[in-house]
């Protein structure tokens, strides 16, 4: 056995100590840090012939790559729409790791019947039915692209083929309406043999950016044959909701496979004031719900849920002798794209168990909380406009005068320190939006933010 291994092996516990405390110190400094860091990356070193050790190597990161490493769990990390970690996560983050379960077969059962445990926890949460079955997959694109692939089986089973079996050019041409789709939607259908092009977008209501329900049915008459609505539940730029309910009335006029990307929309149930955002999520063939947005745990973590678990299983059915048979309650493997995959459901099973209901519904009031608060004050700095209400927990902002790609962008670079925006472009303006997800934000985070904002935009203009 290697040496270092040895060493390593026989001082394990004192190691481990050494790294839970290092741990601590960043997670108690991350609120303190430049959110995003504007050091230089280091060079990339080659790989050794003979290792360094737990230790040493530990020392490596912390001198290289920590000074490089952004605060993405701090409070002020408002890019893209990014959580953090709860502790009790992080404890089953840490766990996960530490059990090293390969949670895919039932010949070893224990990790899916908690991941189950779990998938019942999050329907209970977001006032999901027993009808829809759930999944938990590594991310938002990966439950879009695996709520589209149970949809291609779908538009098969209409048409009398089996796409995962004939392939998808068995389909023919393939029609997915959608108002604004999440650029995730494109990439799966590109995944999934469908095509890029099979994206119709339908006009959405003026000023919005949710889809206008006539203009839907109107696409609805133009095609041929069964097809896909993609809804949203919180757009990314602007955090709008389409009407999933009407959307779905829709279904006694007209064939086709209703999918929500409820990414983190979903989350708007844990609001009594705007719980009806989200009001007929229920009614979805198929539903994408990120977990490491809202819920605050760690990378990667998202949860699939569909009311079509036969389609599904005939999609991602894996035959082999030594996996076993198909039974009636199939083998994890046999529903999502991975075979072996880690217990990430661990990880949002201690959170919820930690804080509840109420312990997430605090968490998602207090951000929504925080965006308005955001808003408001934006209101009062003359230089930047709002160019979009506030539906949820997203903001969406630009210069008043000229606000150009450059401009709007270089304030953002110049706000690195305290705040984490990302670009986006609405309604053909550049602007800068901010998200609030992350459990640890709170009004004075938003009030810093906000001074930083009016002593950078004024030097700026």
């Amino acid at each position: 056995m290697d040496p270092h291994l040895v060493q390593d092996i026989a001082q394990l516990p004192d190691v481990m100590s050494m790294v839970h405390k290092h741990a601590a110190a960043v997670l108690e400094d991350v609120a303190e840090r430049d959110v995003l860091p504007t050091r230089a990356m280091p060079e990339a070193q080659p790989l050794t012939e003979s290792g360094i050790g737990l230790r040493a190597a530990l020392d490596d990161f912390a001198t290289r790559w920590e000074p490089c490493l952004s605060a993405s769990s701090g409070p002020r990390y408002w890019g893209f729409v990014t959580g953090g970690v709860t502790p009790a996560a992080l404890a089953g983050d840490w766990l996960t790791a530490t059990w090293d379960q390969n949670a895919f077969s039932l010949l070893d059962a224990a990790g899916h019947h908690l991941e189950q445990e779990a998938v019942n926890w999050l329907r209970e949460l977001f006032g999901i039915g027993p009808a829809h079955q759930g999944m938990f997959v590594s991310g938002a694109t990966m439950s879009n692209m695996v709520g589209l692939a149970i949809a291609r089986e779908w538009l098969g089973q209409r048409l009398g083929i089996r796409p995962a079996d004939d392939g998808a050019a068995a389909l023919g041409p393939v029609r997915v309406l959608s108002g604004n789709a999440h650029s995730s939607v494109s990439k799966a259908l590109s995944v999934l043999g469908l095509g890029r092009k099979a994206l119709i977008q339908v006009a959405t209501i003026p000023g919005r950016e949710a889809v206008d329900p006539r203009a839907l049915e109107q696409a609805l008459q133009e095609t041929s044959g069964p097809c896909i609505v993609v809804a949203n539940a919180g757009t990314v730029n602007t955090g709008d909701f389409d009407d999933i309910r009407a959307i779905a009335a829709l279904r006694d006029r007209y064939d086709f496979w209703l999918h929500v990307d409820a990414a983190f929309g979903a989350f708007a149930v844990l609001s009594p004031e705007h719980a009806h955002l989200a009001d007929g999520l229920e009614l979805a063939d198929s539903i994408c719900i990120d977990l490491h947005k809202w819920l605050n745990v760690p990378y990667d973590s998202a949860v699939q849920f569909t009311r079509h678990r036969d389609l599904q299983t005939r999609v991602f059915h894996n035959a082999a002798a030594y996996l076993g048979p198909l039974g009636a309650d199939a083998d994890p493997l046999h529903s999502v794209p991975e075979n072996s995959r880690r217990l990430r459901a661990l990880a949002a099973w201690f959170t919820l168990r930690a804080y509840g209901r109420a312990g997430h519904s605090e968490i998602v009031q207090r951000c929504i909380a925080c965006a308005h608060r955001l808003a408001d004050g934006l209101g009062s700095i003359p230089e930047l406009q709002l160019i979009a209400p506030v539906h949820l927990n997203v903001v969406c902002f630009t210069l008043t005068e000229d606000p150009t790609a450059d401009r709007v962008n270089a304030l953002a670079r110049r706000l690195h320190h305290q705040v984490f925006l990302t670009p986006t472009v609405l309604a053909g303006t550049p602007a800068l939006r901010a998200a609030f997800s992350n459990w640890r934000t709170t009004d004075t985070d938003v009030d810093t933010v906000l001074e930083a904002i009016a002593d950078t935009v004024h030097d700026l203009t």
